[in-house]
């Protein structure tokens, strides 16, 4: 890999986490101690979601054991970083005793941060689709003609974005657009891993799709268990 393709790929992925962890999100939240709160609640998400991806990615693409070189050179994967975001935010709420309904606008602009990332994916190379020769196959860089994964991810990253911002501004689904994001997204990635180049168990599924159906059944679970009331009609403001 040469330095222009390592700049390829570094500048989209940094663009992809400013945009998540830079947007005032938390403007929305009116009471300023619990604006506080959920700030801390950011910083152990964004841990919890480094160590999922790097955690999801050894599993999903070396399997076990592995040895620290895999840890240095292995990537970083988009499903285990949502599910160690959410198992990490999940496990800090009470810790913190937050008791707001998660961050709508959040949960809103991420895929929008995700489809950002894919570009440097695309550059790169990384996260190749299977070889194959249909009418919008691209070659990769040994002349391989591939699925654009990549390019049905970023596609699907920002139709998702599209989906939560037209559900935040209607006031619908309150507190529950994260959950509906894990849902969609699983199901998306469990169907793209199809396609996707990536090591499979001996049933023929990789240990990416184990992880999307863990996804959609914690996004469905999580989404049907918390109803949380609409916002007064008096001015208060919206803290999703």
């Amino acid at each position: 890999m040469n330095l222009e393709l390592r700049w390829g790929y570094a500048v989209p992925v940094a663009c992809a986490i400013l945009l998540a962890i830079g947007f005032p999100a938390s403007r929305a939240i009116a009471d300023p101690a619990a604006r506080r709160t959920y700030r801390w609640l950011q910083l152990c998400t964004l841990f919890g979601a480094v160590i999922g991806a790097k955690l999801a990615a050894l599993w999903g693409d070396v399997g076990w054991p592995w040895g620290w070189s895999d840890v240095l050179l292995v990537g970083r994967s988009i499903t285990g970083g949502l599910l160690g975001g959410f198992l990490a935010a999940e496990l800090a709420k009470p810790l913190f005793r937050y008791r707001e309904p998660p961050n709508d606008r959040f949960a809103a602009v991420l895929p929008f941060s995700l489809a950002i990332g894919r570009v440097g994916c695309f550059v790169e190379g990384c996260c190749a689709g299977r070889p194959w020769s249909g009418p919008w196959a691209l070659a990769d860089e040994h002349g391989v003609l591939r699925h654009p994964a990549q390019l049905y991810e970023l596609f699907f990253q920002l139709a998702a974005g599209g989906l939560l911002i037209f559900l935040l501004r209607r006031n619908k689904m309150r507190g529950k657009l994260f959950a509906l994001y894990l849902v969609i997204y699983g199901a998306f990635r469990f169907l793209t891993e199809m396609v996707r180049d990536t090591p499979r168990m001996e049933s023929g599924l990789s240990r990416y799709q184990v992880l999307a159906l863990l996804m959609i059944v914690l996004g469905a679970g999580w989404g049907l268990r918390r109803a949380w009331p609409a916002p007064s009609s008096t001015g208060e403001a919206v803290h999703g």
